[in-house]
């Protein structure tokens, strides 16, 4: 971005701050899930250094990042509420503290972001393995495929984890 980038980007804002607000707010009727959206839509857009000048339809783009963010609200959402009710289940003397359950869905949400992108059925195998302790044989009753199946594609959902992992 050109050295005006600021100032471009600040009358961007200004255009259409409030319509991507009230876009946001009609899908997640919660005004501030709604203002977390459209700030973190704006975020998204000042971090990809797009000139503001260069986007022809900028609702539309807007509208794009927003439909993102808010898909992965929601399956966040879904996979915390899976998590809690699985926690729900166990007896209060093996339930993790309050400090545990949030760094486990810390780590859950990790695993998740890492596994972005696969088929539904390799993230299905790699928890049942990691978070269920299952053997690649019942796993491969689960799903119903064969055991050299589930083994693809356990090495597929660790090269993706190890993939997503950042350098150190």
């Amino acid at each position: 971005m050109s050295r005006t980038a600021p100032s471009k980007l600040g009358f961007f804002f200004s255009d259409h701050h409030r319509w991507l607000l009230q876009h946001v707010q009609r899908r997640l009727n919660n005004r501030a899930d709604a203002e977390d959206t459209a700030a973190e839509a704006f975020c998204q857009l000042l971090a990809s250094r797009v000139d503001p000048d260069s986007i022809e339809q900028p609702r539309a783009y807007l509208s794009t990042i927003a439909r993102r963010l808010i898909f992965d609200r929601q399956r966040r959402w879904k996979l915390e509420q899976a998590y809690l009710e699985r926690l729900a289940l166990l007896p209060e003397a093996l339930a993790p503290s309050p400090e545990e359950t949030a760094l486990l869905l810390e780590a859950l949400l990790s695993i998740d972001r890492s596994l972005c992108g696969l088929p539904r059925v390799v993230k299905q195998a790699f928890l049942y393995s990691q978070l269920d302790g299952l053997s690649y044989r019942e796993i491969a009753q689960r799903l119903d495929v064969s055991e050299r199946t589930v083994g693809r594609y356990m090495t597929q959902a660790l090269r993706q984890c190890y993939l997503a992992e950042p350098a150190q």
